[in-house]
């Protein structure tokens, strides 16, 4: 019906152009309300953001993109971290060419926490995750203090390439920062999230990990390369791609001076020699 009505005052190829873009915008919006649905079933450490909050989060969203040059042209996920020591979140957003984005879910995560050698803070920015820089999946292995940094066996550790970023320590002089996203150990930096403490990667999750990694929601660029014929190991062979893969990683600061009620403060943290362990 309301396509029809859409179209009713055109005419021949142009109708049919409009319908069609009409209906891809209605598939959209249906897969991102399917996707919302999987994230609270599935994503077992969420945030929930009043609708005030979401609309500020998707303006932040525009306003990084903006600043980037960069106009998306086809409907696509986005992953938003907000990097404010008073927040420490990463959200999924869904986001239609010329309408507002669409929160489909929030999970606290940590950030980057310089003070020390070798920390960095995270930068911000828009980051494109892309085959240039590869995936891999965690080993599952344990570093000298126990901790599996990169969480559990086969979770997928994304990529954003090598960021220029000033050091977190010493002379503050720009360097090279490797940029990843990943899960971290399931029993002590998990309960962890919502607090900086990486090295400048954004942890996350392990079940955000799992539901960005099995429907492909910022593989638009693996998608793409696996079309052209490259053999993928690193793609999970039971995925579900969503019709809509995005590539982008947005990181903000929204500056706050408090911590919002939805935002709440992670675990105490459980004695352990290194709470950092990995990125």
């Amino acid at each position: 019906m309301a396509s029809r009505l859409f179209t009713a005052s055109f005419r021949g190829p142009l109708a049919l152009t409009l319908a069609a873009l009409y209906a891809c915008a209605a598939l959209g919006s249906s897969d991102a309300a399917d996707m919302r649905a999987l994230f609270s079933r599935t994503v077992d450490r969420r945030l929930v953001l009043p609708d005030q909050e979401a609309r500020r989060y998707a303006g932040l969203l525009d306003d990084a993109l903006a600043a980037a040059g960069l106009e998306l042209v086809q409907d696509q996920y986005l992953l938003l971290v907000d990097r404010s020591t008073q927040v420490q979140a990463a959200m999924v957003f869904f986001k239609a060419v010329d309408a507002p984005a669409q929160l489909i879910g929030a999970s606290p995560a940590s950030t980057g926490r310089p003070g020390r050698f070798d920390y960095f803070e995270t930068p911000l920015g828009v980051f494109a995750h892309r085959v240039d820089n590869p995936d891999f999946r965690a080993e599952g292995t344990r570093n000298e203090f126990g901790v599996r940094g990169y969480g559990a066996r086969g979770l997928r550790v994304y990529d954003f390439g090598w960021q220029q970023v000033p050091k977190g320590w010493g002379d503050r002089r720009v360097i090279a920062m490797r940029l990843q996203v990943h899960a971290t150990d399931p029993d002590l930096l998990e309960p962890r999230l919502g607090s900086a403490g990486s090295k400048g990667c954004v942890r996350i999750p392990a079940a955000l990990n799992r539901l960005l990694d099995r429907y492909g929601l910022l593989d638009a660029d693996y998608e793409r390369a696996q079309r052209e014929g490259k053999t993928l190991w690193v793609l999970d062979p039971l995925r579900k791609p969503t019709p809509w893969p995005g590539r982008y990683m947005v990181v903000v600061d929204s500056a706050r001076l408090q911590r919002p009620d939805w935002a709440r403060a992670p675990q105490p943290p459980r004695a352990h020699p290194a709470s950092a362990g990995r990125p």
